[in-house]
């Protein structure tokens, strides 16, 4: 392995700028069927400790979002990719 890398901490810029636009008209791809379309078309379930979020073409869950007092919990594992427009 290579040591010509820094930490995490070299992320936090680009996460900022990414994090800081509307997620809703990103476009995700489902890791159990392939199917791609907006954050805004899954299906979310809000009866659970969190928000699930599951593909509207096979039910397969592709998010999960658990917000707690001062802080939130974000499991993207069921999404192969999330495509995030960026302002100009």
């Amino acid at each position: 392995m290579s040591d010509d890398h820094v930490d995490g901490n070299a992320l936090a810029g680009d996460l900022r700028e990414i994090f800081a636009v509307d997620l809703t008209t990103a476009t995700g791809r489902c890791a159990g069927c392939g199917y791609r379309g907006s954050v805004a078309t899954l299906r979310v379930y809000r009866n659970a400790p969190g928000l699930v979020a599951r593909c509207p073409h096979c039910e397969e869950v592709v998010l999960r979002l658990v917000r707690g007092r001062d802080r939130a919990w974000l499991d993207l594992r069921g999404t192969v990719s999330l495509e995030i427009p960026l302002p100009s």
